[in-house]
């Protein structure tokens, strides 16, 4: 447990899932939980060391997820990800997959999209669930019923708000405005209106020293997308002329757009691999230059290599000499720039279990140099995850005599196997005795499938002696 301290006062400023089910809580006072429970371990909290880890954690999400990214005090990142979510597959892949790293680091994280910042703060630390997205334009119903203290006001303010009789956002939300700035000023109504909408709040984004960076401000707003587009030319020109000086290429760049009502727009492009084609960068973003909104006008361009990596020149060969091969990457880059799902191959992994013989890799990488075993057939198509399905066979050896697969009864004509393929015992010891046993079979319409018994057969302990279907050949 983390203690925070302040002159002589001490309370509780971190608390782990074990402290939380010992009925311990942020915010109370350090005597009162060492009285709760005896022997408690705590710790002084380190401000300054955490804030420096939070800013570790935000270049690192700069990188990844949004060129408009900063730091939320004291335990919070927050990000405009429009225009560049499309790169993660979308908003639900996008916000799960950060979760999931934060939690595969052994960190406990909660994400929440909304229209406004004030509102995803609000949500993301005020409810249960790791991750949510707020439709646009239902910022209002997903905000009324939560806590004052998510309005992001001092405690003193909230204190007094509920000594009133104020308990969520949508009470405060529903009193006229005059009485409650008579009384407390300007800032309530100032954090109402962020949370709902009414008065921006624009995210001043943290750049790194290191970043090659250049920008273009412009004495007359532009607006027009033919300017907007010539613009954007002659900056990628002078971004890789810098990128060359430093013998770099750009594997992700942000297009920032900031608009004369201080608000901010971003478009992210990548690449397959590092790139300093002036005409090809130009591509990418003119594509997408129709969803750049100006307003009222365009006030200054940057454009940055977020992620640049070491260049080197390769000199083509003659095509007298040998034959020139392909290169896909530029289909690459337009496939994973237009958004949807992300771009990837499939490579083989050291394993017997199917499901887990099969990794994602990146669609330019090297050969990892490993095959499939080719001594046994497999499936054309292997699912995700294998569906158990009814059947009627002989044990323990027996080929299936007929089965039953998403509500259609299948007879087998023709059948191969069993194929035993034994659990990882050496990596996970629940697999020490199991296994399954896999058989090919054709159905009487000629369709061919991949089904597997778990378990031999015979000994319980093996497996639950039911069936499944993991694959369709083609």
């Amino acid at each position: 447990m983390v203690i925070a301290r302040s002159g002589s006062k001490r309370w509780v400023a971190a608390a782990d899932r074990a402290s939380g089910k010992l009925g311990l809580r942020v915010g109370m006072p350090a005597a009162k939980a060492q009285a709760l429970v005896q022997g408690l371990m705590m710790i002084d909290a380190d401000p300054a060391a955490d804030l420096a880890t939070l800013e570790r954690l935000t270049l690192w999400a700069l990188s990844q997820y949004s060129p408009v990214v900063a730091i939320d005090p004291p335990d919070g990142i927050v990000m405009d990800t429009e225009g560049a979510d499309h790169l993660q597959g979308g908003e639900d892949l996008m916000l799960s997959g950060l979760v999931n790293r934060f939690r595969g680091r052994g960190l406990a994280a909660r994400a929440a999209i909304a229209d406004t910042w004030g509102s995803a703060h609000a949500l993301a630390r005020s409810t249960d669930r790791e991750t949510i997205i707020i439709p646009r334009g239902e910022t209002a119903k997903a905000v009324n019923r939560l806590p004052l203290s998510s309005l992001r006001l001092p405690a003193e303010i909230v204190g007094s708000l509920r000594t009133l009789g104020f308990a969520t956002v949508g009470d405060l939300a529903a009193t006229p405005r005059a009485p409650l700035t008579l009384r407390f000023g300007p800032e309530v109504g100032r954090r109402l209106d962020q949370m709902f909408g009414r008065l921006a709040e624009p995210i001043d984004p943290i750049r790194p020293d290191h970043l090659v960076e250049v920008h273009k401000s412009f004495a007359e707003p532009i607006g027009a997308p033919e300017t907007i587009a010539k613009y954007v030319s002659r900056l990628v020109r002078q971004l890789c002329l810098e990128l060359e000086k430093r013998g770099l290429g750009v594997r992700r760049a942000d297009l920032i757009v900031h608009r004369v009502d201080n608000t901010i727009q971003s478009l992210r492009a990548g690449t397959a691999k590092p790139v300093r084609d002036i005409a090809w960068l130009t591509k990418l973003f003119r594509d997408r230059i129709e969803k750049i909104e100006p307003g009222f006008g365009i006030e200054k361009l940057s454009l940055t290599a977020i992620i640049a990596e070491p260049l080197v020149e390769v000199q083509s060969a003659s095509s007298l000499i040998e034959e020139k091969v392909t290169d896909v990457t530029p289909l690459i880059d337009v496939l994973g720039n237009r958004g949807g799902q992300r771009i990837f191959r499939v490579a083989p992994v050291a394993s017997d279990v199917p499901e887990r013989s099969v990794q994602r890799i990146a669609p330019t990488a090297d050969e990892i140099g490993a095959t499939w075993p080719l001594h046994w057939p497999r499936p054309s198509r292997l699912l995700a995850h294998p569906e158990a399905i009814e059947m009627i066979a002989l044990l323990p050896d027996h080929p299936p005599v007929s089965f039953t697969w998403r509500g259609k009864r299948r007879r087998v004509k023709r059948a191969d196997g069993p194929e035993r393929i034994f659990g990882e015992w050496w990596q996970r010891s629940s697999e020490w005795v199991a296994v399954r046993d896999y058989f090919v079979v054709e159905d009487d319409a000629g369709e061919r499938f991949w089904i597997f018994r778990s378990g031999d057969g015979v000994d319980a302990d093996t497996g639950s002696h039911k069936w499944f279907l993991h694959g369709v050949f083609a």
